[in-house]
């Protein structure tokens, strides 16, 4: 079976389920964790009718997600906004604010304000996710070395309030598991000595019982397609990307190391 398609996505979650893991959402754990817990994290960067999909498959299992939506015309749709937050689901704001204003906070913080009010005029958000615009020299996170979230009624953000030493980070970054060396912004230090190449890997670790109790899995929706054509021309454009980023990241550190 190929990888990356909703038959795939159909399994994992099959899987976690019959190995008993609750799921919750991001602002759920952060309330009340599960001792035993699966959180669905989707960064809607492009195709969002993925998303709505994804969105579909989980409230038919009885399991919920949390979507994180830029203000992009490729992600943000007001719509499917809507309509992924009443099947359950959290929504919330997939901030890249400090990119946008070209490194500077003040604007950057401007920018926050505006997108995360228009979000909220079609649903709740109590919690964000940095988009990690690995082709800009800006960090989306730096915007919180000048401001603080939580006096914009935000519980969290997953890269400052998750402990990744109590709880397994995964994301198909790079469209596979295993995509550290080409990703630029979006990894965390791995404290479970674990690695994961494909979604069967997992499949057959949570079946083992050999999977972390806790765990984030980070999904890009976009991704993940049934269509053979769309699956192709994602699977070669992905490859293009991550020769490109590799390189990026090789160059971004041979010049800090000047």
């Amino acid at each position: 079976m190929r990888d990356f398609t909703l038959a795939a996505y159909r399994q994992l979650l099959d899987a976690f389920l019959e190995a008993g893991y609750a799921f919750q959402t991001f602002s759920a754990y952060l309330r009340q964790p599960q001792p035993k817990v699966i959180l669905l994290r989707h960064d809607v960067d492009a195709r969002k009718m993925h998303s709505l999909h994804f969105a579909h498959i989980q409230y038919e299992k009885g399991i919920v997600g949390t979507y994180y939506f830029r203000v992009v015309p490729q992600s943000y749709d007001e719509g499917i906004i809507r309509a992924i937050y009443d099947l359950g689901h959290e929504v919330g704001y997939h901030y890249e604010d400090m990119d946008l204003a070209k490194g500077d906070p003040y604007r950057a913080i401007r920018l926050f304000e505006q997108h995360l009010e228009r979000l909220r005029r079609i649903v709740p958000v109590s919690t964000i996710c940095m988009h990690g615009s690995p082709r800009s020299p800006y960090d989306n996170r730096d915007v919180w070395k000048y401001y603080r979230y939580q006096d914009y009624g935000i519980l969290g953000e997953p890269y400052f309030d998750l402990d990744f030493r109590q709880v397994f980070y995964l994301t198909d970054t790079g469209r596979r598991w295993d995509g550290c060396s080409v990703s630029v912004r979006d990894k965390v230090d791995n404290h479970f000595g674990l690695t994961f190449h494909t979604t069967f890997d997992i499949i057959a670790a949570v079946r083992n019982r050999k999977f972390p109790a806790r765990a984030m899995l980070n999904f890009h929706p976009q991704r993940w397609t049934d269509n053979l054509l769309l699956w192709l021309a994602e699977k070669y454009n992905q490859y293009a990307k991550n020769v490109a980023k590799y390189w990026l990241i090789q160059w971004r550190q041979n010049r800090a190391a000047l």
